[in-house]
């Protein structure tokens, strides 16, 4: 395993985990486009993407401690995507935290969540507080990533009856692309290899959409862009428990479906920054915008013939 990088390099080593996701492995094609030798951590290595100058590492979960420390050794910058959900996860990420200032990194940049707080309603947006908390415990530099939801859920979470059911009221979310917070991170990524740059450290970005809208106002954009009716239903607490029990998840997880829309309600979501076009020097992604982009997230919503 290469150890290229250090704090005096140009262009220092920086491991990203999740690469074979979403969000890290848009962040790690970006990195390795600007010639910057990067690490790619995932769940399953054979699932890692094949890029020039990156270096795949062998299977190192966040809560296995050794593997991440092993995982990490010569790296300078952690991009620390969240792990995905569960009732340990932020032991996992205090794990792999732990093992990376053991390693040796520097600098740790974390994809958190907008409204992150330690009574958020989201339940899920605590395991972030406690996250960011425990990252600001170290002396690593640091910078938090606070993204809202993703405008790839909006279509994904209607039914194929047509129907964007939630106990989100009238409440308004500023959902943002997965590309932006792509290019959000990169930038905050590559300051470190232009000493003339800003500095990130410190600091934390709400990196949502340009504009927050309802979920009602998100149906009708579905329906323009499928040419069928899109409704949203709103429910209750209730109603959306009930509707949501045959999928045979467990309580902790349908706590966190629910709370993401209640979170909605309570304005929690609302948040408009102009982060992203700060660090990217470019507009934020629409919804609108998305749906004509990404035409494939509404097939599921079209009708046949």
């Amino acid at each position: 395993m290469s150890t290229t990088g250090s704090a005096a390099d140009p262009h220092p080593l920086i491991a990203v985990t999740g690469a074979s996701g979403a969000l890290g492995g848009r962040v790690a094609r970006r990195l390795t486009r600007a010639g910057v030798p990067v690490r790619l951590l995932g769940r399953d290595p054979s699932r890692l993407p094949e890029l020039p100058g990156a270096d795949p590492a062998p299977p190192a979960p966040y809560g296995d401690g050794e593997a991440m420390r092993r995982a990490l050794a010569g790296a300078h910058t952690l991009f620390l995507v969240s792990a995905h959900e569960s009732p340990d996860r932020v032991r996992e990420h205090v794990t792999a935290v732990d093992a990376a200032v053991a390693a040796g990194v520097e600098r740790i940049v974390y994809v958190s969540f907008v409204g992150a707080a330690p009574d958020a309603t989201f339940t899920f947006a605590r395991d972030h507080w406690d996250t960011e908390a425990h990252i600001r415990t170290t002396e690593v530099r640091h910078t938090f990533l606070r993204d809202s939801w993703y405008l790839a859920g909006i279509p994904a979470m209607t039914g194929a009856d047509g129907v964007l059911r939630g106990p989100a009221g009238d409440g308004r979310v500023a959902a943002v692309a997965h590309e932006d917070i792509a290019d959000a991170a990169t930038a905050v990524l590559l300051a470190d290899t232009d000493p003339t740059g800003p500095s990130h450290d410190g600091r934390t970005y709400d990196l949502t959409g340009p504009e927050a809208f309802t979920l009602a106002e998100a149906a009708e954009e579905l329906s323009r862009a499928t040419g069928r009716t899109v409704t949203y239903v709103p429910e209750t607490r209730e109603e959306a428990y009930a509707s949501r029990s045959g999928y045979g998840a467990p309580d902790w997880e349908v706590a966190g479906w629910v709370t993401s829309y209640e979170a909605i309600a309570t304005g929690e979501m609302a948040t408009v920054s102009d982060a992203v076009p700060r660090l990217t020097g470019r507009p934020a992604k629409s919804l609108a915008g998305y749906l004509r982009e990404h035409p494939d997230s509404c097939r599921h919503l079209l009708l046949p013939g």
